[in-house]
């Protein structure tokens, strides 16, 4: 294991310092193609992938260069969208032989391959968007903030709800003190992205459609097995996934995060069953502390519930009884739920008493802000009374010329990925950096290596990326497989 970490953490090293034998670039501006459109690479189009290449690709001034799969399947119906696209089974390879002629790279693949695909674009000077969780391993997350500033690299997570109006909203709306400090949060998923189960004994046959080998890429090499790994399951096991915490955590998480401006946790704590070395548990209560903001109590406590269930119940979270008066902004809202639903996220129109499915509550000095998940607006509660905050609302909505809510997935959707397009090409910045979302994945992967130790609070040195417990600081990276 020594071993195997330390060719690890010089391969790390090593991208991060970029010494590959490529040049730094001090800005990716004026690179490029021709008649200033940006041509891109795709690593991964199955599933979200394909969803990432149509918003992408719906941007006007967007050329699909290349597309790559490890499942003939996905990539023969991207290649139907995109004929003229140059088709690859290994990123490697494509990278390789199209340096010249692609200026952008979007990684779209189980996470424990978005580290690797990332860094070999970024050390080739390209700008990467890359979906959420950035990483695999909190070492990782590092290295690629480190390889994105220290090359001056237009970088964009993942996490397209960042974009959309009432999360724009509730940020601006907490920042401005609507319920003063806030001392807590409770944020919260009732999706499965976990397994209790032992693993598989024995092998499939693998698909004539799969490589196996490039699926595993640089994870430890295992047996195939018929619907265990590819392609969904993966999020529920260790070697490849991050859990529901690294799926729609990452989304619920942003907002508070992006909103308090918070950086990594001091103390995490996993409340969940005992590790199996193979799946993550089903259900995880993750409680973080923070180091306090200007828009928090001295610290802040945080609490995440995932799995079958979850929340648990808690007074911060009792809704009142009764909607009371609403805004009309609010009456406004639930004339337009003209909401795709897509990628999994369901939208339901909060409830009196009933929380919404999915969401967080904010809990400061001067009262609660509950935003549910996604596409409805956030709603104040006081002495357990909703209050109309239309006030509050139309003077962030003027002062940040946010115009008004649009409610239509399809349409909102490519918004992320289109600011990625046009920071690219000069024209703007992206909100989603990876000097952003690196802390984010950080936080969340924190919480992912407290559930291997349940019920035992981890304090983390910020300045030294390492845990005083010892024994946890094994889970912050991995050996990289040759394959």
């Amino acid at each position: 294991m020594g071993t195997h970490n330390k060719e690890r953490r010089d391969f790390v090293k090593k991208s991060s310092l970029g010494i590959l034998g490529l040049a730094l670039a001090p800005s990716f501006i004026g690179k490029m193609g021709p008649h200033n459109r940006l041509r891109t690479a795709h690593i991964g189009v199955g599933a979200m992938g394909g969803e990432d290449l149509k918003a992408i690709a719906s941007h006007e001034l967007v050329d699909v260069m290349a597309l790559c799969d490890v499942d003939a399947n996905n990539l023969a119906a991207a290649k139907k969208m995109h004929p003229n696209a140059k088709v690859y089974s290994d990123y490697r390879v494509m990278l390789k032989e199209l340096e010249n002629e692609i200026d952008a790279v979007i990684v779209s693949t189980p996470d424990h391959t978005h580290a690797p695909a990332s860094m070999m674009a970024m050390n080739m000077n390209k700008p990467v968007y890359c979906q959420k969780p950035l990483t695999h391993h909190v070492s990782e997350a590092r290295a690629m903030k480190k390889l994105a500033a220290d090359k001056n690299l237009v970088t964009q997570m993942g996490i397209q709800v960042h974009s959309f109006y009432d999360y724009k909203l509730a940020t601006l709306l907490i920042q401005s003190g609507i319920i003063g400090k806030v001392h807590t949060v409770h944020a919260w998923s009732p999706k499965n992205w976990g397994y209790d189960g032992s693993a598989p004994e024995g092998s499939d046959p693998i698909p004539d459609t799969l490589d196996w080998n490039l699926w595993l890429g640089t994870s430890a090499e295992r047996p195939y097995k018929k619907d265990v790994y590819h392609p969904g399951n993966w999020r529920k096991l260790m070697d490849f996934g991050c859990g529901t915490l690294g799926d729609m955590g990452v989304h619920i998480f942003d907002t508070p995060y992006n909103a308090l401006e918070l950086d990594v946790p001091r103390t995490i704590k996993n409340e969940c069953r005992i590790p199996t070395g193979f799946g993550f548990p089903e259900n995880n209560v993750v409680t973080y502390e923070f180091p306090g903001t200007r828009h928090t109590a001295e610290s802040l406590k945080w609490v995440w519930y995932d799995g079958p269930g979850a929340p648990q119940k808690h007074k911060d979270l009792e809704l009142p009884k009764s909607m009371g008066k609403m805004s009309e902004t609010n009456k406004d809202q639930n004339k337009e739920k003209t909401v795709q639903e897509k990628m999994s996220l369901e939208t339901k129109t909060t409830s009196a008493g009933v929380l919404p499915e999915q969401g967080a509550m904010f809990v400061g000095e001067k009262g609660r802000l509950l935003l549910p998940h996604f596409m409805e607006l956030p709603k104040k509660i006081v002495d357990g009374k909703y209050v109309d905050i239309s006030p509050e609302i139309a003077e962030v909505e003027k002062a940040n010329n946010m115009g008004k809510p649009i409610r239509n997935y399809a349409s909102e959707g490519p918004k992320h990925y289109h600011q990625f397009v046009e920071a690219c090409l000069g024209r703007g910045e992206c909100t989603a950096p990876f000097s952003y979302a690196s802390r984010l994945t950080e936080t969340i992967l924190l919480g992912v290596i407290a559930g291997r130790f349940p019920n035992k609070t981890l304090h983390w040195d910020n300045t030294t990326a390492k845990f005083a417990e010892e024994e946890a600081n094994q889970y912050l990276e991995a050996p990289y497989r040759k394959f």
